[in-house]
């Protein structure tokens, strides 16, 4: 699919998104092995999932990007759900209560080769006429158990040599056959009338490519998770260069803990610094709302973590609108 081929899908903008970003699987993780490597079972806590609901509906988060992959038991493909996956009939229970709350959910499927372990089998084929059968058929469960979201979530961050190098199975796309599979994850979204939303990092390292080749249609996050927002950081700069070319943009901060740090989180400033940045730097027409994420397994060991992450998602919004 060329780029002039998409059609554009230009979603509402009559009220900002405030995203948080949670785990149902954490088999994205490129580097799994520093958190005690592959799950084989549905791992989050169910009382510390409610309780970050709860949180978001609280703090007047009115979105959750729910990262699905392994920990749903699939129709289409139960062969690649971990033990005690949620079904789709589960599933639909939460969205159910979610929405509820006032907060919109979002499917998340990360096909980017570093994070694409939870395809089992299937991740070993990558760019093959059966992978793009399998990733064809989940798209479309995805957007049918979540009753036609406003978005679908594809990640494609971070698949480079630098991610992978403990690896011990190494798949790195470029160029074109990158721009071709993103293309198929798109067009498939597109067919159900859903908009794609990806991971932006791949313009830092091609911006020139980047920007020729990814359409407007589809909504960027770029990310950038430190605390000094000088704009020759390259990460920070991203947010000033999509803005410069037109895109749609979702800017995204963090709070988590690293397994390096002995998981300590630290960055507390950095979500209230990204809505500040951004919202100064960024067009009001193109800055959809922001995203908070916690890159942590959904479990009691982390809920801390988790709460006070969303909270300072809410101290962030609250700060936007009382300037």
């Amino acid at each position: 699919m060329e780029k002039e081929m998409i059609p554009e899908i230009i979603a509402p903008k009559d009220k900002k998104i405030w995203a948080c970003f949670m785990h149902l699987s954490f088999n994205f993780a490129g580097g799994i092995r520093n958190w005690g490597g592959l799950r084989t079972e549905f791992e989050p806590d169910i009382s510390t999932w409610d309780a970050a609901i709860d949180e978001l509906a609280n703090q007047g988060i009115n979105m959750v990007l729910m990262n699905l992959d392994d920990s749903v038991l699939w129709d289409s493909h139960p062969e690649i759900a971990l033990k005690n996956a949620w079904t789709p009939e589960r599933l639909r229970i939460e969205l159910d209560k979610i929405r509820k709350k006032g907060i919109e959910p979002i499917p998340v499927l990360n096909f980017a080769a570093t994070h694409d372990a939870w395809l089992g089998e299937y991740s070993m084929m990558v760019s093959t006429p059966k992978y793009y059968e399998v990733c064809s058929n989940l798209i479309s469960e995805a957007i049918d158990i979540f009753d036609g979201p406003r978005f679908i979530h594809f990640g494609m961050d971070e698949e480079d040599i630098g991610y992978q190098k403990h690896f011990d199975y190494i798949v790195i796309r470029r160029e074109e056959r990158w721009w071709a599979d993103l293309y198929f994850y798109i067009g498939e979204a597109f067919k159900k009338s859903v908009r794609p939303w990806v991971w932006s990092d791949y313009m830092w390292h091609y911006p020139d490519e980047f920007f020729k080749m990814m359409p407007k249609s589809v909504v960027q996050s770029n990310w950038y998770y430190g605390e000094a927002f000088e704009k020759d950081n390259t990460r920070v700069k991203a947010y000033l260069e999509l803005e410069r070319e037109g895109y749609d943009q979702i800017p995204t901060g963090s709070f988590h803990a690293r397994p390096a740090d002995d998981f300590k989180a630290t960055n507390e400033t950095n979500i209230g610094k990204t809505v500040q940045f951004c919202s100064e730097h960024i067009s009001d027409d193109r800055l959809m709302g922001f995203m908070q994420t916690f890159w942590m397994p959904t479990t009691k060991k982390f809920e801390p973590i988790i709460l006070k992450a969303i909270d300072l998602m809410g101290a962030a919004k609250n700060r936007f609108y009382n300037k």
